[in-house]
């Protein structure tokens, strides 16, 4: 049972032509995600030097990177989201880029922990203008066999941020201190939010206008609907589950890289760079690209693609914390830099497809409050409370362990996405389309 929108037949044949007049918003939106990941992740490049200064525990730490940033952008990504199914998302997002970059070029002039929890807690109320609204832009300049491409190519975001910013990032810190890298990735966010406004306009909507849209139902009614759907539900999950690997992985990997491996802060942007950048690029885009050519009949695998990767992340992740020689921890950084973020543009195609049109931001916000919320809880905050109940017996090598979870949340999501894959497959099926 779908929460109202099953998805409507297209005819059979080739797929759809590419809508090149959407290219150019699909780069910026990409470009403007790029900041969203690069701005979030900055503090994980940050955190022993922060710790050095700040002589902040590693669990007090493990709070401030993610409890403190995730609570505003999770739990304000709601009503946000619901905003943009009604109001203008170009606007909500060129706002929300201005705000969060000023906040990320403040956080370089924090002089206590607390005040570092304080600009991160605003930086994500910023943050969450951005993906839930750019999601929903490129659902509607993209016909449903295009979606899992174009958001492929959006979903290279995160990538990009490693491959091009991150190393720049550790160049800065690494001279000039990590108070002035922060206050240099700030600076970029304000030109694009301005060039946003100045090149894309608001794509139309089939939906009723804002003025009926808006007393049509309740905020709770349309969350009662998606929850209604037990393929959202299971996505819900599964995305949950990874969020918990995604967000652990990016506020520890570089700490674990300090403590296990003795690494510099340049050694490390270096390594992760080109590892989560270029290797999570590549599976990104032969992902969406493998599942954009399926044939329309393959419904389940538009799901079941997503569902194998994370199983195999899980392994991967393992091979990369418990290897000792430099073949086996590299080889599994790379696979699961390859494997890990596969899920992220089918998932999210998934979801807008099985949602109605007006609640497109909003489901994808909620699979963002899992994946951000509950998903920084048991991720980041729980490897720092980790580290520091190992540490007395393992010392540095405490991080090698309490990483661990990052290799038990990829093979739940699996199953999860499994499980959705199959109900997707019963759901879409019957309406005579794909996905």
């Amino acid at each position: 049972m779908t929460d109202g929108a099953a998805p409507q037949p297209e005819p059979a044949g080739e797929a759809s032509p590419w809508p090149w007049s959407a290219t150019w918003p699909l780069a910026l939106l990409t470009l403007i995600s790029t900041f969203n990941y690069l701005d979030r992740s900055l503090l994980g490049l940050a955190l022993p030097a922060i710790k050095h200064e700040m002589g902040a525990s590693d669990t007090l730490l493990g709070l401030a990177s993610g409890l403190a940033f995730i609570l505003f952008y999770s739990v304000l990504g709601i009503p946000i989201a619901w905003l943009a199914d009604r109001y203008n998302r170009r606007n909500i997002i060129a706002a929300g880029l201005a705000f969060w970059s000023v906040m990320t070029a403040l956080t370089g002039i924090v002089a206590n922990i607390w005040q570092l929890a304080t600009v991160r807690l605003l930086m994500g109320a910023g943050e969450a203008c951005g993906m839930a609204p750019s999601n929903s832009i490129i659902a509607d300049l993209f016909k449903p066999d295009r979606r899992p491409l174009a958001l492929a190519i959006f979903g290279t975001a995160s990538s990009l941020s490693y491959i091009v910013f991150f190393p720049i990032a550790g160049w800065i810190a690494q001279h000039h201190g990590w108070r002035a890298m922060f206050v240099a990735m700030g600076i970029p966010g304000l030109l694009l939010a301005l060039l946003l406004i100045l090149t894309v306009g608001e794509p139309r909507r089939l939906s009723p206008p804002p003025q009926r849209l808006a007393l049509a139902r309740s905020l709770g009614n349309d969350l009662a609907a998606l929850f209604g759907n037990r393929c959202f539900t299971w996505i819900f999950l599964g995305v949950t589950l990874m969020g918990a690997n995604v967000w652990a992985a990016g506020a520890w990997t570089p700490t674990f890289f300090v403590r296990v491996h003795k690494l510099g802060v340049g050694e490390v942007a270096g390594i992760i760079g080109p590892a989560r950048g270029l290797i999570g690029i590549v599976g990104i885009l032969l992902g969406g690209a493998l599942i954009d050519r399926l044939p329309r009949d393959r419904i389940f695998w538009r799901i079941g693609i997503p569902a194998i990767a994370c199983l195999l992340a899980g392994p991967a992740e393992a091979l990369f914390l418990l290897g000792n020689s430099y073949s086996a921890w590299v080889g599994g950084f790379a696979l699961s830099s390859f494997f890990s973020l596969i899920h992220q543009a089918p998932i999210f195609a998934a979801v807008v497809n099985i949602v109605s049109e007006r609640r497109r931001a909003l489901g994808i916000s909620v699979v963002l409050l899992g994946a951000s919320l509950i998903g920084n809880v048991v991720g980041p905050s729980m490897v720092g409370l980790l580290n520091d109940l190992l540490a007395t017996h393992f010392e540095d090598d405490a991080i090698r362990y309490s990483l661990l979870l990052i290799s038990v949340t990829p093979l739940l999501a699996g199953l999860c996405f499994w499980r959705a894959g199959r109900l997707y497959a019963a759901h879409i099926a019957p309406a005579g389309g794909g996905a």
